[in-house]
Protein backbone atom coordinates (compact mmCIF):
# COMPACT_ATOMS: atom_id res chain seq x y z
CA UNK A 1 0.00 0.00 0.00
CA UNK A 2 1.42 3.40 -0.97
CA UNK A 3 1.71 6.24 1.50
CA UNK A 4 -1.13 8.73 1.68
CA UNK A 5 0.07 12.10 0.34
CA UNK A 6 -1.60 15.49 0.48
CA UNK A 7 -1.64 15.60 -3.31
CA UNK A 8 -0.42 13.24 -6.03
CA UNK A 9 3.15 13.01 -7.17
CA UNK A 10 2.83 14.48 -10.67
CA UNK A 11 3.91 12.08 -13.43
CA UNK A 12 4.44 12.68 -17.15
CA UNK A 13 6.77 12.51 -20.13
CA UNK A 14 6.34 15.99 -21.66
CA UNK A 15 7.48 18.34 -18.88
CA UNK A 16 7.05 19.37 -15.25
CA UNK A 17 7.11 22.72 -13.46
CA UNK A 18 6.90 23.20 -9.71
CA UNK A 19 7.10 26.48 -7.82
CA UNK A 20 5.93 28.24 -4.69
CA UNK A 21 2.80 29.71 -6.37
CA UNK A 22 0.20 27.94 -8.49
CA UNK A 23 -0.10 30.77 -11.03
CA UNK A 24 3.65 30.82 -11.63
CA UNK A 25 3.74 27.04 -12.11
CA UNK A 26 0.89 27.25 -14.60
CA UNK A 27 2.72 30.01 -16.50
CA UNK A 28 5.87 27.89 -16.67
CA UNK A 29 3.86 24.97 -18.03
CA UNK A 30 2.28 27.23 -20.64
CA UNK A 31 5.77 28.13 -21.89
CA UNK A 32 6.62 24.44 -22.28
CA UNK A 33 3.33 23.95 -24.15
CA UNK A 34 4.32 26.72 -26.58
CA UNK A 35 7.54 24.88 -27.43
CA UNK A 36 9.85 26.63 -24.98
CA UNK A 37 12.45 24.69 -23.04
CA UNK A 38 13.05 24.46 -19.28
CA UNK A 39 15.12 27.65 -19.30
CA UNK A 40 12.45 29.69 -21.07
CA UNK A 41 9.86 28.33 -18.63
CA UNK A 42 11.98 29.10 -15.57
CA UNK A 43 12.51 32.70 -16.69
CA UNK A 44 8.79 33.32 -17.28
CA UNK A 45 7.93 31.63 -13.97
CA UNK A 46 10.50 33.76 -12.14
CA UNK A 47 9.11 37.04 -13.44
CA UNK A 48 5.54 36.03 -12.53
CA UNK A 49 6.63 35.18 -8.97
CA UNK A 50 7.85 38.78 -8.65
CA UNK A 51 4.23 39.85 -9.22
CA UNK A 52 2.27 37.23 -7.25
CA UNK A 53 4.71 36.85 -4.32
CA UNK A 54 6.06 40.42 -4.01
CA UNK A 55 6.75 39.92 -0.29
CA UNK A 56 9.16 37.11 -1.21
CA UNK A 57 10.98 38.30 -4.34
CA UNK A 58 11.13 41.26 -6.69
CA UNK A 59 12.87 42.69 -9.76
CA UNK A 60 15.51 44.33 -7.53
CA UNK A 61 16.51 41.04 -5.92
CA UNK A 62 18.99 38.24 -6.59
CA UNK A 63 18.93 34.76 -8.09
CA UNK A 64 21.25 31.74 -8.03
CA UNK A 65 20.34 28.86 -10.34
CA UNK A 66 21.78 25.38 -10.82
CA UNK A 67 21.07 24.12 -14.31
CA UNK A 68 21.67 21.09 -16.51
CA UNK A 69 21.81 21.68 -20.24
CA UNK A 70 21.25 18.61 -22.41
CA UNK A 71 23.05 20.38 -25.25
CA UNK A 72 26.31 20.88 -23.34
CA UNK A 73 25.79 17.89 -21.00
CA UNK A 74 27.03 20.05 -18.10
CA UNK A 75 25.71 21.08 -14.70
CA UNK A 76 26.45 24.77 -14.13
CA UNK A 77 25.65 27.55 -11.67
CA UNK A 78 24.28 30.92 -12.76
CA UNK A 79 25.40 33.44 -10.15
CA UNK A 80 23.07 36.42 -10.20
CA UNK A 81 24.03 37.50 -6.69
CA UNK A 82 24.94 41.15 -7.04
CA UNK A 83 28.00 42.39 -5.12
CA UNK A 84 28.41 45.35 -2.80
CA UNK A 85 28.59 48.81 -4.46
CA UNK A 86 31.86 50.77 -4.69
CA UNK A 87 30.73 53.02 -1.83
CA UNK A 88 29.95 50.13 0.52
CA UNK A 89 32.97 50.31 2.81
CA UNK A 90 33.20 49.39 6.48
CA UNK A 91 34.48 52.90 7.16
CA UNK A 92 31.41 54.51 5.60
CA UNK A 93 28.93 52.28 7.46
CA UNK A 94 30.62 52.61 10.85
CA UNK A 95 30.82 56.38 10.34
CA UNK A 96 27.02 56.23 10.07
CA UNK A 97 27.01 54.87 13.62
CA UNK A 98 26.27 51.26 12.66
CA UNK A 99 27.59 48.05 14.22
CA UNK A 100 25.36 45.83 12.08
CA UNK A 101 24.00 46.53 8.59
CA UNK A 102 20.23 47.08 8.92
CA UNK A 103 17.86 44.50 7.50
CA UNK A 104 16.01 47.02 5.34
CA UNK A 105 16.36 50.46 3.79
CA UNK A 106 18.94 51.81 1.37
CA UNK A 107 22.27 50.96 3.07
CA UNK A 108 21.39 47.27 2.89
CA UNK A 109 21.24 47.29 -0.91
CA UNK A 110 23.69 45.53 -3.22
CA UNK A 111 23.60 45.57 -7.04
CA UNK A 112 20.29 44.00 -8.18
CA UNK A 113 21.28 40.69 -9.77
CA UNK A 114 18.12 38.79 -10.68
CA UNK A 115 17.28 40.51 -13.98
CA UNK A 116 20.72 39.92 -15.46
CA UNK A 117 20.69 36.31 -14.29
CA UNK A 118 17.35 35.66 -15.95
CA UNK A 119 18.50 37.33 -19.17
CA UNK A 120 21.76 35.35 -19.15
CA UNK A 121 19.75 32.13 -18.77
CA UNK A 122 17.43 33.18 -21.59
CA UNK A 123 20.23 34.22 -23.97
CA UNK A 124 22.62 31.31 -23.49
CA UNK A 125 20.23 28.43 -22.78
CA UNK A 126 16.71 29.51 -23.78
CA UNK A 127 14.99 29.78 -27.16
CA UNK A 128 12.34 32.47 -26.70
CA UNK A 129 12.27 36.24 -27.00
CA UNK A 130 12.26 38.81 -24.22
CA UNK A 131 8.63 39.57 -25.06
CA UNK A 132 7.54 35.93 -24.79
CA UNK A 133 9.00 35.43 -21.31
CA UNK A 134 7.90 38.82 -19.92
CA UNK A 135 4.33 38.94 -21.25
CA UNK A 136 2.82 36.70 -18.53
CA UNK A 137 4.28 38.91 -15.78
CA UNK A 138 3.07 42.02 -17.59
CA UNK A 139 -0.42 40.51 -17.79
CA UNK A 140 -0.64 39.97 -14.02
CA UNK A 141 0.91 43.35 -13.21
CA UNK A 142 -1.45 45.14 -15.60
CA UNK A 143 -4.70 43.17 -15.25
CA UNK A 144 -4.23 42.08 -11.67
CA UNK A 145 -3.71 38.93 -9.64
CA UNK A 146 -5.41 37.59 -6.49
CA UNK A 147 -3.55 38.93 -3.46
CA UNK A 148 -2.23 36.28 -1.10
CA UNK A 149 -3.47 36.72 2.48
CA UNK A 150 0.18 37.01 3.59
CA UNK A 151 0.77 39.87 1.16
CA UNK A 152 -2.31 41.65 2.43
CA UNK A 153 -1.23 41.16 6.06
CA UNK A 154 2.31 42.36 5.32
CA UNK A 155 1.07 45.54 3.63
CA UNK A 156 -1.47 46.23 6.39
CA UNK A 157 1.22 45.78 9.03
CA UNK A 158 3.46 48.29 7.27
CA UNK A 159 0.80 50.79 6.16
CA UNK A 160 1.55 53.41 8.82
CA UNK A 161 5.30 53.02 8.36
CA UNK A 162 4.95 53.34 4.58
CA UNK A 163 2.77 56.45 4.93
CA UNK A 164 5.19 58.06 7.36
CA UNK A 165 8.59 56.95 6.02
CA UNK A 166 8.37 55.29 2.58
CA UNK A 167 5.73 57.25 0.64
CA UNK A 168 6.63 55.68 -2.71
CA UNK A 169 5.84 52.25 -1.24
CA UNK A 170 2.58 53.57 0.21
CA UNK A 171 1.56 54.82 -3.23
CA UNK A 172 2.35 51.45 -4.83
CA UNK A 173 1.01 49.00 -2.24
CA UNK A 174 -1.89 51.02 -0.79
CA UNK A 175 -3.44 52.62 -3.89
CA UNK A 176 -6.14 55.05 -2.78
CA UNK A 177 -4.82 54.73 0.78
CA UNK A 178 -6.11 51.22 1.51
CA UNK A 179 -4.21 47.95 1.67
CA UNK A 180 -5.53 45.23 -0.66
CA UNK A 181 -7.80 42.68 0.97
CA UNK A 182 -6.93 38.97 0.74
CA UNK A 183 -7.76 37.52 -2.68
CA UNK A 184 -8.71 40.93 -4.09
CA UNK A 185 -7.42 41.81 -7.55
CA UNK A 186 -4.22 43.84 -7.28
CA UNK A 187 -2.34 45.64 -10.05
CA UNK A 188 1.09 47.20 -10.38
CA UNK A 189 0.75 49.27 -13.57
CA UNK A 190 4.03 51.11 -13.08
CA UNK A 191 5.98 47.85 -13.04
CA UNK A 192 4.03 46.67 -16.10
CA UNK A 193 5.14 49.85 -17.89
CA UNK A 194 8.77 49.19 -16.87
CA UNK A 195 8.68 45.73 -18.47
CA UNK A 196 6.91 47.09 -21.57
CA UNK A 197 9.61 49.72 -22.03
CA UNK A 198 12.31 47.06 -21.68
CA UNK A 199 10.58 45.02 -24.41
CA UNK A 200 10.36 48.10 -26.65
CA UNK A 201 14.07 48.79 -26.24
CA UNK A 202 14.89 45.13 -26.85
CA UNK A 203 12.82 45.04 -30.04
CA UNK A 204 14.57 48.11 -31.40
CA UNK A 205 17.33 45.72 -32.51
CA UNK A 206 17.27 42.59 -34.69
CA UNK A 207 17.96 39.03 -33.56
CA UNK A 208 16.94 37.16 -30.41
CA UNK A 209 20.31 37.28 -28.64
CA UNK A 210 20.81 40.95 -29.53
CA UNK A 211 17.37 41.71 -28.10
CA UNK A 212 18.24 39.95 -24.84
CA UNK A 213 21.43 42.01 -24.64
CA UNK A 214 19.47 45.21 -25.31
CA UNK A 215 17.13 44.31 -22.42
CA UNK A 216 20.14 43.84 -20.13
CA UNK A 217 21.49 47.21 -21.26
CA UNK A 218 18.14 48.91 -20.62
CA UNK A 219 18.18 47.64 -17.04
CA UNK A 220 21.85 48.03 -16.11
CA UNK A 221 23.04 50.82 -18.40
CA UNK A 222 19.79 52.49 -19.41
CA UNK A 223 16.59 53.94 -18.02
CA UNK A 224 16.26 51.53 -15.05
CA UNK A 225 19.77 52.23 -13.72
CA UNK A 226 19.24 55.95 -14.32
CA UNK A 227 16.00 55.95 -12.30
CA UNK A 228 17.66 54.08 -9.43
CA UNK A 229 20.65 56.44 -9.48
CA UNK A 230 18.44 59.52 -9.58
CA UNK A 231 16.39 58.35 -6.60
CA UNK A 232 19.38 57.30 -4.48
CA UNK A 233 21.20 60.61 -4.95
CA UNK A 234 18.69 62.37 -2.69
CA UNK A 235 16.66 59.69 -0.85
CA UNK A 236 17.33 59.33 2.87
CA UNK A 237 15.02 56.82 4.50
CA UNK A 238 14.30 55.16 7.83
CA UNK A 239 15.60 51.63 8.35
CA UNK A 240 15.81 49.00 11.09
CA UNK A 241 18.59 50.91 12.88
CA UNK A 242 15.99 53.54 13.84
CA UNK A 243 17.84 56.19 11.83
CA UNK A 244 17.50 57.58 8.32
CA UNK A 245 20.29 56.74 5.89
CA UNK A 246 21.19 57.36 2.26
CA UNK A 247 22.20 54.48 0.01
CA UNK A 248 25.54 54.03 -1.76
CA UNK A 249 24.46 52.18 -4.94
CA UNK A 250 25.10 54.11 -8.16
CA UNK A 251 24.49 53.77 -11.90
CA UNK A 252 28.22 53.10 -12.33
CA UNK A 253 27.98 50.09 -10.03
CA UNK A 254 25.18 48.64 -12.12
CA UNK A 255 26.82 49.42 -15.47
CA UNK A 256 29.99 47.54 -14.63
CA UNK A 257 28.47 44.29 -13.36
CA UNK A 258 26.97 41.23 -15.00
CA UNK A 259 25.88 37.75 -13.90
CA UNK A 260 28.32 34.86 -14.33
CA UNK A 261 28.33 31.13 -15.07
CA UNK A 262 30.37 28.95 -12.71
CA UNK A 263 31.07 25.32 -11.90
CA UNK A 264 29.02 23.88 -9.01
CA UNK A 265 30.39 22.59 -5.73
CA UNK A 266 29.68 18.86 -5.58
CA UNK A 267 29.74 15.97 -3.12
CA UNK A 268 29.25 12.24 -3.67
CA UNK A 269 26.84 10.63 -1.21
CA UNK A 270 26.22 6.91 -1.78
CA UNK A 271 25.04 6.70 -5.43
CA UNK A 272 24.13 10.40 -5.63
CA UNK A 273 26.21 13.45 -6.54
CA UNK A 274 24.71 16.62 -5.05
CA UNK A 275 25.47 19.94 -6.79
CA UNK A 276 25.32 23.26 -4.92
CA UNK A 277 26.57 26.82 -5.28
CA UNK A 278 30.15 27.55 -4.22
CA UNK A 279 30.76 29.14 -0.82
CA UNK A 280 29.49 32.61 -1.80
CA UNK A 281 26.21 30.91 -0.89
CA UNK A 282 25.40 28.66 2.05
CA UNK A 283 25.01 25.64 -0.28
CA UNK A 284 28.12 23.75 0.89
CA UNK A 285 26.56 23.34 4.37
CA UNK A 286 24.26 20.70 2.90
CA UNK A 287 27.30 18.95 1.42
CA UNK A 288 29.21 19.21 4.72
CA UNK A 289 26.20 17.75 6.53
CA UNK A 290 26.13 14.83 4.08
CA UNK A 291 29.87 14.30 4.57
CA UNK A 292 29.28 13.99 8.33
CA UNK A 293 26.16 11.83 8.02
CA UNK A 294 27.80 9.44 5.56
CA UNK A 295 29.29 7.72 8.61
CA UNK A 296 25.89 6.81 10.10
CA UNK A 297 23.34 4.24 8.91
CA UNK A 298 20.51 6.69 8.27
CA UNK A 299 18.65 4.11 6.20
CA UNK A 300 18.17 2.04 9.37
CA UNK A 301 16.68 4.99 11.28
CA UNK A 302 12.97 5.82 11.42
CA UNK A 303 12.80 8.98 9.22
CA UNK A 304 10.41 10.57 11.73
CA UNK A 305 12.11 9.20 14.82
CA UNK A 306 14.37 10.87 17.39
CA UNK A 307 17.61 9.23 16.18
CA UNK A 308 17.12 10.66 12.68
CA UNK A 309 16.31 14.16 13.92
CA UNK A 310 19.13 14.15 16.48
CA UNK A 311 21.84 13.05 14.05
CA UNK A 312 20.73 15.43 11.31
CA UNK A 313 20.51 18.39 13.69
CA UNK A 314 23.89 17.70 15.31
CA UNK A 315 25.54 17.39 11.88
CA UNK A 316 23.96 20.64 10.74
CA UNK A 317 25.19 22.45 13.86
CA UNK A 318 28.77 21.50 12.95
CA UNK A 319 28.36 22.39 9.29
CA UNK A 320 26.77 25.77 10.03
CA UNK A 321 29.49 26.59 12.55
CA UNK A 322 31.98 26.15 9.71
CA UNK A 323 29.80 28.33 7.49
CA UNK A 324 30.22 31.18 9.96
CA UNK A 325 34.01 30.91 9.95
CA UNK A 326 34.96 29.89 6.43
CA UNK A 327 32.34 30.81 3.82
CA UNK A 328 32.46 33.94 1.69
CA UNK A 329 33.16 35.21 -1.82
CA UNK A 330 36.00 33.04 -3.24
CA UNK A 331 37.08 36.01 -5.40
CA UNK A 332 38.26 37.74 -2.20
CA UNK A 333 40.21 34.96 -0.52
CA UNK A 334 40.87 31.26 -0.31
CA UNK A 335 37.82 29.31 0.87
CA UNK A 336 38.93 25.81 1.98
CA UNK A 337 35.82 24.01 0.71
CA UNK A 338 37.63 20.86 -0.42
CA UNK A 339 39.24 20.47 3.02
CA UNK A 340 35.86 21.00 4.70
CA UNK A 341 34.39 18.19 2.57
CA UNK A 342 37.33 15.80 2.93
CA UNK A 343 37.02 12.37 4.56
CA UNK A 344 39.79 13.05 7.07
CA UNK A 345 38.25 16.28 8.32
CA UNK A 346 34.76 14.79 8.63
CA UNK A 347 35.97 11.58 10.28
CA UNK A 348 37.33 13.80 13.06
CA UNK A 349 34.29 16.07 13.22
CA UNK A 350 31.88 13.15 13.30
CA UNK A 351 33.24 12.14 16.71
CA UNK A 352 31.72 15.35 18.11
CA UNK A 353 28.21 14.00 17.45
CA UNK A 354 27.33 12.36 20.74
CA UNK A 355 24.23 11.07 22.48
CA UNK A 356 23.18 14.50 23.75
CA UNK A 357 22.47 17.87 22.13
CA UNK A 358 25.39 20.25 21.89
CA UNK A 359 24.81 23.78 23.14
CA UNK A 360 28.13 25.11 21.78
CA UNK A 361 29.05 26.61 18.42
CA UNK A 362 31.94 24.36 17.38
CA UNK A 363 33.68 25.26 14.11
CA UNK A 364 36.59 23.10 13.01
CA UNK A 365 40.07 24.59 12.91
CA UNK A 366 41.92 23.97 9.66
CA UNK A 367 45.72 24.50 9.58
CA UNK A 368 46.49 28.10 8.63
CA UNK A 369 43.04 29.36 9.61
CA UNK A 370 43.51 29.56 13.38
CA UNK A 371 43.39 33.38 13.52
CA UNK A 372 40.28 33.43 11.32
CA UNK A 373 38.52 31.03 13.68
CA UNK A 374 39.48 33.08 16.73
CA UNK A 375 38.50 36.40 15.12
CA UNK A 376 35.11 35.06 13.99
CA UNK A 377 34.27 33.54 17.36
CA UNK A 378 35.27 36.72 19.19
CA UNK A 379 33.05 38.79 16.94
CA UNK A 380 30.09 36.41 17.27
CA UNK A 381 30.40 36.65 21.04
CA UNK A 382 29.54 40.35 20.71
CA UNK A 383 26.29 39.51 18.91
CA UNK A 384 25.15 36.50 20.88
CA UNK A 385 21.91 38.07 22.04
CA UNK A 386 18.83 35.91 22.27
CA UNK A 387 15.65 36.51 20.35
CA UNK A 388 13.61 35.45 17.39
CA UNK A 389 15.93 34.39 14.63
CA UNK A 390 14.85 35.69 11.25
CA UNK A 391 12.64 33.01 9.77
CA UNK A 392 10.20 34.61 7.45
CA UNK A 393 8.20 31.67 6.12
CA UNK A 394 6.88 30.72 9.53
CA UNK A 395 3.29 31.70 10.18
CA UNK A 396 3.94 32.16 13.90
CA UNK A 397 6.57 34.86 13.42
CA UNK A 398 6.37 38.40 12.09
CA UNK A 399 4.75 39.19 8.75
CA UNK A 400 7.19 42.04 8.19
CA UNK A 401 10.19 39.98 7.11
CA UNK A 402 10.90 39.07 3.51
CA UNK A 403 11.68 35.65 2.20
CA UNK A 404 12.20 33.73 -1.00
CA UNK A 405 10.61 31.61 -3.73
CA UNK A 406 11.74 28.46 -5.52
CA UNK A 407 11.31 26.95 -9.01
CA UNK A 408 12.14 23.53 -10.47
CA UNK A 409 11.60 22.78 -14.17
CA UNK A 410 12.41 19.76 -16.36
CA UNK A 411 11.51 19.58 -20.06
CA UNK A 412 11.08 16.69 -22.51
CA UNK A 413 14.66 17.08 -23.77
CA UNK A 414 16.08 16.57 -20.28
CA UNK A 415 17.08 20.16 -19.49
CA UNK A 416 16.78 20.93 -15.77
CA UNK A 417 16.57 24.12 -13.68
CA UNK A 418 16.63 24.56 -9.91
CA UNK A 419 16.54 28.21 -8.86
CA UNK A 420 15.85 30.17 -5.68
CA UNK A 421 15.11 33.84 -6.47
CA UNK A 422 14.74 36.29 -3.60
CA UNK A 423 15.25 39.86 -2.43
CA UNK A 424 13.71 43.11 -3.51
CA UNK A 425 10.74 42.40 -1.25
CA UNK A 426 8.01 44.99 -0.88
CA UNK A 427 9.10 45.37 2.77
CA UNK A 428 12.87 45.53 2.14
CA UNK A 429 13.26 48.99 0.68
CA UNK A 430 11.18 51.87 -0.69
CA UNK A 431 9.77 51.54 -4.21
CA UNK A 432 11.95 53.38 -6.72
CA UNK A 433 9.84 56.15 -8.31
CA UNK A 434 8.80 55.39 -11.87
CA UNK A 435 9.86 51.72 -11.77
CA UNK A 436 7.27 50.05 -9.52
CA UNK A 437 9.74 47.91 -7.57
CA UNK A 438 12.06 48.07 -4.55
CA UNK A 439 15.74 47.32 -4.15
CA UNK A 440 17.13 44.43 -2.10
CA UNK A 441 18.55 44.16 1.42
CA UNK A 442 21.16 41.43 0.89
CA UNK A 443 24.06 43.53 2.27
CA UNK A 444 22.80 42.76 5.80
CA UNK A 445 24.73 39.46 5.48
CA UNK A 446 28.07 41.27 5.64
CA UNK A 447 29.87 41.96 8.90
CA UNK A 448 31.31 45.39 9.69
CA UNK A 449 34.56 43.90 10.99
CA UNK A 450 37.75 43.67 8.92
CA UNK A 451 39.58 40.51 8.02
CA UNK A 452 36.74 37.96 7.69
CA UNK A 453 35.49 36.16 4.57
CA UNK A 454 32.16 37.94 5.10
CA UNK A 455 33.54 41.41 5.89
CA UNK A 456 31.90 44.17 3.87
CA UNK A 457 33.99 45.27 0.87
CA UNK A 458 33.19 46.92 -2.49
CA UNK A 459 32.66 44.38 -5.27
CA UNK A 460 32.28 41.46 -2.85
CA UNK A 461 29.28 39.15 -3.01
CA UNK A 462 27.39 38.78 0.28
CA UNK A 463 27.33 35.20 1.57
CA UNK A 464 23.77 34.60 0.52
CA UNK A 465 21.38 32.05 2.01
CA UNK A 466 19.94 31.22 -1.42
CA UNK A 467 20.73 27.60 -2.15
CA UNK A 468 19.04 25.61 -4.95
CA UNK A 469 19.98 21.94 -5.42
CA UNK A 470 20.48 19.59 -8.36
CA UNK A 471 21.48 15.95 -7.87
CA UNK A 472 22.83 13.29 -10.20
CA UNK A 473 21.93 9.65 -9.59
CA UNK A 474 24.67 7.23 -10.70
CA UNK A 475 26.14 10.08 -12.74
CA UNK A 476 22.90 11.04 -14.53
CA UNK A 477 21.21 14.43 -13.83
CA UNK A 478 18.05 13.34 -12.05
CA UNK A 479 16.66 15.57 -9.29
CA UNK A 480 16.05 19.32 -8.91
CA UNK A 481 14.83 20.59 -5.54
CA UNK A 482 14.83 23.50 -3.14
CA UNK A 483 12.89 25.70 -0.76
CA UNK A 484 12.63 29.27 0.51
CA UNK A 485 13.48 29.89 4.14
CA UNK A 486 16.65 31.89 4.79
CA UNK A 487 19.04 29.91 7.01
CA UNK A 488 16.53 27.04 7.00
CA UNK A 489 16.77 26.33 3.26
CA UNK A 490 19.43 23.64 3.49
CA UNK A 491 18.01 22.47 6.82
CA UNK A 492 14.72 21.56 5.13
CA UNK A 493 16.31 20.23 1.95
CA UNK A 494 18.58 17.87 3.91
CA UNK A 495 15.89 15.71 5.59
CA UNK A 496 13.88 15.74 2.36
CA UNK A 497 16.87 14.44 0.40
CA UNK A 498 17.84 11.87 3.04
CA UNK A 499 14.32 10.49 3.23
CA UNK A 500 14.16 10.33 -0.55
CA UNK A 501 17.59 8.71 -0.94
CA UNK A 502 17.29 6.21 1.93
CA UNK A 503 13.64 5.43 2.56
CA UNK A 504 12.03 4.89 -0.83
CA UNK A 505 9.53 7.69 -0.43
CA UNK A 506 8.13 9.29 -3.57
CA UNK A 507 8.75 13.02 -4.00
CA UNK A 508 5.42 14.07 -2.55
CA UNK A 509 5.67 11.74 0.45
CA UNK A 510 9.21 12.97 1.17
CA UNK A 511 7.96 16.58 1.06
CA UNK A 512 4.87 15.87 3.17
CA UNK A 513 6.90 14.25 5.96
CA UNK A 514 7.25 16.31 9.17
CA UNK A 515 10.02 18.91 9.18
CA UNK A 516 12.33 20.57 11.70
CA UNK A 517 15.25 23.00 11.88
CA UNK A 518 17.66 24.45 14.41
CA UNK A 519 18.38 28.09 15.26
CA UNK A 520 21.53 27.07 17.15
CA UNK A 521 23.91 29.20 15.06
CA UNK A 522 23.88 32.96 14.32
CA UNK A 523 21.23 34.02 11.82
CA UNK A 524 22.34 35.46 8.49
CA UNK A 525 19.85 38.30 8.74
CA UNK A 526 19.62 41.34 10.99
CA UNK A 527 19.77 41.25 14.03
CA UNK A 528 21.95 38.09 13.69
CA UNK A 529 20.71 36.36 16.85
CA UNK A 530 21.07 32.69 17.83
CA UNK A 531 19.35 30.23 20.16
CA UNK A 532 21.83 27.53 21.24
CA UNK A 533 20.41 24.02 21.21
CA UNK A 534 17.03 25.14 19.87
CA UNK A 535 14.95 23.05 17.46
CA UNK A 536 11.65 24.05 15.91
CA UNK A 537 9.76 20.85 15.10
CA UNK A 538 6.31 20.14 13.67
CA UNK A 539 3.87 18.57 16.12
CA UNK A 540 3.22 15.75 13.65
CA UNK A 541 6.46 14.07 14.74
CA UNK A 542 4.44 12.90 17.73
CA UNK A 543 4.81 13.25 21.47
CA UNK A 544 7.21 10.32 21.91
CA UNK A 545 9.79 11.64 19.43
CA UNK A 546 9.57 15.18 20.82
CA UNK A 547 9.87 13.96 24.44
CA UNK A 548 12.95 11.87 23.59
CA UNK A 549 14.61 14.85 21.86
CA UNK A 550 13.97 16.94 24.96
CA UNK A 551 15.51 14.18 27.08
CA UNK A 552 18.64 14.40 24.92
CA UNK A 553 18.94 18.09 25.76
CA UNK A 554 17.41 19.72 22.70
CA UNK A 555 15.48 22.90 23.45
CA UNK A 556 12.25 22.33 21.59
CA UNK A 557 9.60 24.66 20.21
CA UNK A 558 6.68 22.67 18.82
CA UNK A 559 5.27 24.25 15.67
CA UNK A 560 1.82 23.60 14.28
CA UNK A 561 1.41 20.78 11.78
CA UNK A 562 2.07 21.88 8.19
CA UNK A 563 3.87 25.07 9.18
CA UNK A 564 7.58 24.41 8.56
CA UNK A 565 9.21 24.45 5.11
CA UNK A 566 8.14 25.18 1.52
CA UNK A 567 9.86 22.45 -0.53
CA UNK A 568 9.38 21.69 -4.21
CA UNK A 569 11.11 19.01 -6.29
CA UNK A 570 11.21 17.50 -9.79
CA UNK A 571 12.83 14.34 -11.15
CA UNK A 572 13.60 12.80 -14.53
CA UNK A 573 14.10 9.03 -14.73
CA UNK A 574 16.46 7.32 -17.16
CA UNK A 575 13.52 6.28 -19.36
CA UNK A 576 12.23 9.87 -19.65
CA UNK A 577 9.45 9.61 -17.06
CA UNK A 578 9.21 12.85 -15.09
CA UNK A 579 7.91 13.46 -11.58
CA UNK A 580 7.16 16.62 -9.60
CA UNK A 581 5.85 17.58 -6.18
CA UNK A 582 5.19 20.67 -4.07
CA UNK A 583 4.56 21.30 -0.41
CA UNK A 584 1.03 21.73 0.90
CA UNK A 585 2.39 24.08 3.59
CA UNK A 586 1.01 27.65 3.27
CA UNK A 587 -1.28 26.31 0.51
CA UNK A 588 0.50 28.18 -2.29
CA UNK A 589 3.05 25.91 -3.96
CA UNK A 590 1.98 23.73 -6.86
CA UNK A 591 3.47 21.16 -9.19
CA UNK A 592 2.10 20.73 -12.71
CA UNK A 593 3.11 18.47 -15.56
CA UNK A 594 1.94 15.97 -18.12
Amino acid sequence: MTDFTTRPEILGTFGVVTSTHWIASAVGMSILEKGGNAFDAAVATGFVLQIVEPHLCGPGGDMPAIIYSKKTDKVEVICAQGPAPAGATIEHYTAEGLKLIPGDGLLSTVIPGAFDGWMLMLRDYGTMSVREVLEPAIYYAEHGHPVLPRVSATIKGLSDFFAREWPTSHETWLPGGAAPEPHSNFRNPVLADTWKRIIAEAEAVEGRENQVQAARDAFYRGFVAEAIDRYLQTAEVMDASGQRHKGVLSADDMANWSATIEAPQTFDYHDWTVCKTPAWGQGPVLLQSLALLKGFDLGAMDPTGPDFVHHVVEAMKLAYADREVYYGDPDFGQIPTEALLSDGYNDERRRLIGADASLDLRPGTLPGYERQVDATMAMLAEFSGKGSVYEPTMAHLTEKKGDTVHIDVIDRWGNMVSTTPSGGWLQSSPVVPGLGFALNSRAQMFWLKDGLPTSLAPGKRPRTTLTPSLALHQGRPTLAFGTPGGDQQDQWQLPFFLRYAHHGKNLQAAIDAPLFHTTHFPGSFYPRTSEPGHIMIEASFGEATIAELRRRGHRITVADNWSVGRLTAARRDADGLMRAAATPRLMQAYAVGR
